[in-house]
């Protein structure tokens, strides 16, 4: 059965800000009740530079989402990405009082809050802490140390790292607009959610998702994340490239880009010309077609390679971190034609593009299976995992209280070492407490 949570994907890119309302229908797709899109002007490369601009903006795209939809928009899930998130490996371990317990949360929360007591640099601040493996005393690789026994628990570490100041004005803006911060996630874990399989995740995959601003890397293997990076390049600097390279008005770029524009320069002849209005009654400009793709490929072919060296750094090349499943493109860039053969021959590896449409309701709008939606998409899938992880809990804590109150005192002091014997409560991850922490610093600086 279909159930009635809702949840709000919040999408603030470079080009444009996509609120987007949806549901989980009873065969588990995700319906999308309202979609509401407008022009970002106060981002850019992923980071606010005019909190007015970017809250208009925000306003505008939830005000649509809601006259869709016919639902109120209260709390949004944000997703947060740009040139100043960066990651980092680190080795870290603790020395346990009681080797003779079994490793549990306890042990593993401590040994992530060992790892937040990292120096960074001015400014910065540990967003996600990601265990890769873990070693138990000298028994290494292991992927869940629950339940053992060990002395030492000793594990690798991917953290996630970004610039204080950028998020809390992301957080500013959504707060301004008169929503509430329900969840943050970084977006290349959001478009990750929309377009990748398990499967491709175990095998090992790097999903590349090409914004406007920025261009987004994350690596999978095992299941695990891997690696993170965010390139500060995307489909401006190519629509910039072709406004100089033409001398054109930067709307005329945008529209031969995406009517005309391709990665691979040997695709078009010589006599390819199009036709450019001039200004205000002067004459029009011809451009040839193999003139804009040699401009496109140039600047693509750069930031593919800026994205392969990152690949490289994590360790592609060696047996270990080989990755099967090739590299998945995503984003509104992704769209650019040719660019998939272009990235195989330059990588090497197998390609796809990555559409969110596999966990869309078959009904859904054909627009929303774009590759330039996988954000929102993801976005919205994580709120709704957000939601039912809440209600599940919200259950879970109404049947102890039930139960407990039908137990009497007498049944409560037999079954006391068996209480102490059941698991203990799944502790909070990073990301939800840092969210928490959050959202009471926003209502501090008010």
């Amino acid at each position: 059965m279909g159930n009635n949570k809702i949840a709000v994907g919040l999408d603030i890119g470079t080009t444009k800000i996509v609120a987007m309302i949806g549901r989980k229908n009873e065969y588990g797709k995700i319906e999308v009740v309202g979609t509401g899109k407008a022009k970002s002007l106060g981002v850019k490369r992923g980071v606010v530079s005019n909190i007015t601009q970017t809250i208009q903006s925000i306003q505008q795209a939830v005000e649509e989402a809601e006259s869709v939809s016919g639902i109120t928009i209260d709390n949004v899930v944000v997703g947060i990405a740009g040139q100043h998130i960066r990651s980092l490996q680190h080795s870290d371990y603790i020395t346990r009082s009681n080797a003779d317990e079994v490793i549990d949360d306890i042990d593993i929360e401590n040994l992530v809050n060992q790892v937040h007591k990292l120096v960074m640099l001015p400014g910065e601040e540990i967003i996600h802490v990601l265990p890769q493996e873990f070693k138990v005393d000298s028994q290494a690789d292991i992927k869940e140390p629950r339940g053992m026994y060990g002395g030492r628990l000793e594990a690798n570490f991917h953290v996630v790292v970004g610039q204080v100041s950028s998020i809390r004005n992301i957080g500013r803006c959504v707060k301004s607009a008169g929503l509430d911060l329900n969840q943050i996630t970084l977006e290349p874990l959001a478009s990750a959610s929309a377009v990748l399989s398990q499967e491709e995740k175990e095998a090992g995959v790097a999903l590349i998702d090409i914004g406007g601003g920025t261009t987004d890397l994350a690596i999978f293997k095992d299941g695990i994340i891997r690696h993170t990076a965010v390139i500060p390049f995307g489909g401006n600097v190519i629509t910039d490239d072709i406004k100089e390279g033409c001398s054109i008005i930067e709307k005329q770029a945008e529209l031969l880009k995406i009517k005309f524009g391709s990665a691979w320069p040997g695709e078009n002849k010589e006599t390819e010309i199009v036709s450019i209005p001039g200004l205000r009654g002067r004459e029009a400009k011809e451009i040839t077609l193999k003139n804009l793709s040699k401009i496109i490929h140039a600047r693509v072919q750069e930031i593919i390679e800026y994205v392969y060296t990152e690949i490289k750094d994590y360790g592609h090349e060696t047996q270990k971190g080989k990755l099967i499943a090739g590299i998945v493109l995503t984003g509104g860039g992704a769209q650019l034609k040719h660019l998939r053969q272009l990235v195989e021959y330059i990588t090497g590896m197998d390609v796809r593009i990555g559409y969110p449409n596999e966990h869309l309701a078959g009904d859904s709008d054909d627009a929303l299976s774009s590759p330039a939606y996988a954000t929102a998409v993801g976005l919205l899938i994580e709120g709704l995992k957000h939601e039912e992880k809440t209600e599940q809990t919200v259950q879970e804590s109404t049947s102890q209280i039930v139960a407990e109150t039908k137990t009497t005192t007498t049944e409560k002091l037999e079954n006391s070492p068996k209480v102490a014997e059941n698991p203990k409560p799944k502790m909070p991850t990073f990301l939800e407490k840092f969210t928490d922490r959050f959202k009471d610093f926003l209502d501090n600086a008010e």
